[in-house]
């Protein structure tokens, strides 16, 4: 009978949330992963080598066949027929690795854009309920905040004109215009 309540008690405690984990532990969790050969590379390095790995898998299935079938021809490349397959699976592998890594960083990504959203919504709700209160001499020690406020957005609304580098800068209002040289003066 105890052992039934104790199984009970420990299916409970399993049925309860567990809380998540915080952004910084997940990071530790990241860096202590050990990924034998992991190589940066720059976008251009990635592209320079996919493009030169473009091959088709009968394509590529016969020419480690090709390894088999001759020992100079392995010999040549250094490596015998059967560790070009096991290289090939174990790439073949590392694509699940890189699947499961892609859909985590989206679901991250997705997940701290609603955060994010959610903050910028509770933002607006708080100015917006302070702008109110700040009508009322009771509540007057929002003004400041709520002028701060708007005095940030007024600053981000601004736009400068951009100007190219080197092109020329347009005349003053009280200067004239340059005239063509060709044209009479009048």
């Amino acid at each position: 009978m105890k052992t039934n309540q104790e199984t009970q008690n420990q299916s409970a405690a399993a049925d309860l949330p567990q809380p998540a984990p915080t952004p910084e532990a997940v990071v530790d969790q990241l860096r202590a992963v050990q990924i034998g050969e992991v190589t940066p590379l720059t976008a251009g390095e990635r592209r320079k080598l996919r493009r030169r790995t473009i091959t088709s898998n009968p394509i590529l299935q016969a020419s480690i066949n090709v390894l088999g079938a001759l020992d100079n021809v392995s010999q040549a490349v250094g490596l015998p027929a059967d560790n070009v397959r096991q290289a090939d699976d174990e790439a073949n592998r590392w694509t699940a690795v890189e699947d499961e890594l892609r859909k985590m960083l989206s679901g991250v990504v997705g997940a701290n854009i609603i955060r994010r959203q959610r903050v910028s919504l509770l933002a607006a709700q708080a100015y917006g309920i302070a702008l109110q209160l700040a009508r009322d001499p009771a509540n007057a020690i929002l003004v400041p905040h709520v002028q701060e406020i708007r005095r940030l957005k007024s600053f981000s609304r601004r736009k400068k004109a951009a100007q190219a580098p080197g092109a020329p800068q347009s005349p003053a209002p009280d200067t004239p215009a340059p005239q063509d040289p060709g044209t009479p003066k009048t």
